[in-house]
């Protein structure tokens, strides 16, 4: 490895590439909430039908992450950009025209879908590689980017629905967002090291204990995360408030999920990567609680989704420090490609779930007592796992670089 190149100058341009790429691709897929009502209202579909959308976008992002940390891994993040750039633009035209709820599942799904697996995980690893001293700063800069592409685009979103509506809506994003995304090409680049492929590491990620239950957590949290990015803007529109209104609580959690992806990630020394990590989730968790009583409060729902941001973008950016502090960075791609499936297949399951409970009780109570059970389950997971005197996870036998 030329050392000389690990910290460097050029080290973060990565995360300021990872930040952007990130940034547009999650940033998108989160304003869905903005156009859910304009596309169920259009198609005459139920939020759970439109809600699937969200999940199958969701549950590719994750799932597909286990493909392109692998590209990136063999072949470089560059080619992964280009795919990534690809796909949004493909994806979101085909969307603008689209004429069936049905057809918008396989265009939106697999174009931001892909778009997201090619902009984050693979950028956030290759961040991950070109550090030692300063990674836990790195990568949460670079992960920053969601916060702040939620923050911008939800309420971007909405007030370019109110005004040209929803189809030339994503005709803008396409454009944009492949734009954006080719702009980063220059910035990003192989982690210094030998030149060779890095190894794949899914065997073991797959015979780690720590791991399984790692992942395991993560499937509990999944199925009720993603449920406010879909539904609490809905929710504050059945109460009265403004859409430009509802669609800036998506972009509060966005905004609130970006000081802490990046206070957290400066904490790490003090208090360790996995103890915060376990906190962010009992945060996250304990924020339902909040959605519960909020009744039709708009401050309350603020402070909703203030709490949740906090406990959500700490565990975006802890998460691949603690796997890094476990299995070591090499071919970390690959292993944080399998862990995000999880959360995925948690996004599948409980976004649609939940918009048909919306469906069948008329109400949000029931799904919003779900999700502090799933995140409790989530938070339980992580009880015993093996933790040194500084909060980080014990370095595995079979960790490498």
């Amino acid at each position: 490895m030329n050392t000389a190149l690990v910290d460097s100058r050029r080290a973060w341009l990565t995360v300021v590439a990872a930040f952007l790429a990130s940034g547009v691709t999650l940033g998108v897929a989160y304003s869905f909430g903005a156009f859910f009502e304009a596309m169920s209202e259009e198609f005459g579909a139920a939020k759970s039908a439109t809600a699937v959308i969200f999940g199958i976008t969701t549950f590719l992002f994750f799932s597909l992450s286990i493909i392109t940390g692998r590209l990136s891994d063999r072949f470089g993040p560059r080619i992964v950009l280009i795919i990534g750039a690809v796909a949004m633009l493909v994806g979101l035209l085909a969307t603008s025209r689209v004429q069936s709820l049905g057809l918008g599942y396989v265009t939106y799904g697999a174009g931001v879908g892909i778009a997201a697996a090619c902009g984050y995980v693979p950028m956030v690893a290759v961040v991950g590689g070109w550090f030692v001293e300063k990674r836990a700063v790195a990568v949460g800069l670079a992960v920053a980017g969601i916060g702040v592409g939620t923050l911008v685009l939800s309420p971007v979103s909405a007030a370019l629905i109110n005004r040209w509506g929803w189809r030339d809506t994503y005709v803008f994003f396409a454009i944009g967002g492949a734009s954006v995304l080719l702009l980063c090409i220059p910035l990003i680049d192989r982690p210094p090291g030998d030149g060779t492929p890095q190894p794949s590491r899914f065997a073991d990620a797959l015979a780690s204990p720590v791991f399984r239950r790692i992942a395991m957590s993560a499937t509990a949290l999944g199925l009720a995360l993603f449920v406010p990015f879909v539904f609490v803007g809905q929710y504050a529109k059945e109460r009265g408030i403004g859409s430009v209104q509802a669609a800036v609580l998506v972009g509060v959690l966005g905004g609130s999920s970006v000081v802490s992806r990046v206070g957290f990630g400066s904490l790490v020394r003090r208090f360790g990567s996995f103890r915060l990590y376990r906190a962010c989730l009992a945060i996250l968790g304990g924020s339902f609680l909040i959605w519960f009583v909020a009744g039709s409060s708009y401050a309350m729902l603020v402070a909703f989704v203030l709490v949740l941001g906090i406990g959500y973008g700490g565990f975006v950016a802890l998460s691949p420090i603690v796997i890094s502090d476990r299995m070591g960075v090499a071919g970390l791609g690959s292993i944080l490609g399998l862990l995000y499936t999880s959360p995925g297949v948690g996004a599948l399951v409980g976004t649609p779930f939940a918009g048909w409970v919306i469906d069948q009780t008329g109400g949000y109570r029931w799904t919003i007592a779900i999700c502090f059970g799933c995140t409790s389950v989530s938070v339980a997971l992580l009880i015993g796992l093996p933790v040194d005197a500084s909060g980080r996870l014990e370095r595995a036998p079979e960790a490498r670089g």
